[in-house]
């Protein structure tokens, strides 16, 4: 008689595909390494063919492993449908969710969206986990997380990817730079700058750098900073240079300018041509947003489009600098 195929089964050969070790596998589902290769082994045994080719430390996918993956996220993701279908049932929104912002979210829309969420949801827990995308994606995967947001990028194993926002990058300066606040410039006409870049495991980097190149935008010097605040307090203080999510920026570019404001930085819309970058939404591939991440997000999206329409009020900016 054969042996039946459990969820626990499903989840652990999952987890092994996603990670591509039975040791990484174990630790992400609170399970031994033998006993994740006794399920697997269980699973193949079943089917009389091979998931993984083993050898060299590593486990990769055989082409029945790959087919076998397809239908098990989605055997996972419909049963957590199935089971929260029917506690939709009870009272209100509670429990407790664990989201991943990147620091243009959580300078600019994390604390009017939090204010909104936490005083329709009283009942739910937040957690916000502040990284960088490469950080997020892993936690993610790992399903350490109910959702991150995070620059768009090429895909990756057992993450779904949803378009969610789209920002313009700017470059910020201290208040003392001497250009004028919110006119458009050209980078190619600013001469060399001293520029702060995040480090090569940022998403950002690469294109901030193709920019550069591409445009022939002569730079001074670079420093690397994966530190957001202390990126914003170098800039105000010295005069260097970053090129910054418009997002993460919106304050600024809110305020009114006149005479007499104070002013920690100026932010100057990229022109000609413009840079932007595309965020997207990632979550498990296994597993849908729960209710309340699903409320969350909704809340979120809103204050993002209402924080970043300051930059869509500001489109003719580009017209009235004459550059094209």
């Amino acid at each position: 008689m054969a042996m039946s195929t459990t969820l626990r089964d499903v989840r652990l050969f999952v987890a092994a595909y996603e990670e591509r070790s039975f040791t990484a596998a174990a630790e992400r589902e609170n399970a031994t390494q033998s006993g994740v290769s006794q399920h697997i082994r269980k699973i193949e045994d079943r089917f009389g063919v091979k998931l993984f080719a083993r050898g060299g430390g590593s486990v990769q996918p055989t082409p029945a492993g790959e087919s076998y993956y397809r239908h098990c996220i989605e055997l996972l993701r419909l049963n957590e449908m199935a089971n929260r279908s029917v506690g939709r049932f009870g009272a209100g929104l509670d429990g407790e969710m664990v989201v991943g912002l990147m620091p243009t979210m959580t300078r600019s829309v994390l604390a009017p969206a939090l204010a909104r969420f936490v005083a329709l949801h009283p009942n739910v827990g937040v957690r916000i986990w502040e990284a960088y995308s490469a950080n997020l994606t892993q936690q993610v995967r790992a399903g350490e997380l109910a959702f991150a947001i995070v620059p768009a990028s090429t895909g990756t194993v057992g993450v779904k990817t949803t378009r969610f926002a789209y920002t313009p990058e700017v470059l910020v300066s201290g208040a003392a730079a001497g250009r004028e606040h919110m006119k458009a410039l050209r980078l190619v006409d600013l001469g060399p700058l001293k520029v702060v870049v995040p480090s090569a495991q940022n998403a950002r980097r690469a294109s901030i750098e193709t920019y550069l190149a591409s445009n022939g935008v002569a730079v001074e010097r670079r420093l690397e900073l994966d530190a957001m605040m202390g990126t914003l307090d170098f800039v105000a203080s010295t005069d260097w240079v970053a090129i910054l999510p418009g997002l993460m920026m919106a304050e600024e570019a809110a305020r009114p300018v006149s005479p007499g404001t104070l002013r920690r930085f100026t932010v100057n819309p990229i022109a000609d041509p413009p840079l932007g970058m595309d965020l997207v939404r990632i979550e498990p591939a296994r597993r849908p947003l729960s209710p309340a991440a699903a409320a969350f997000l909704d809340v979120l999206a809103d204050e993002t489009a209402r924080v970043g329409g300051v930059w869509g009020e500001r489109a003719g900016l580009y017209e009235e600098a004459g550059v094209s």
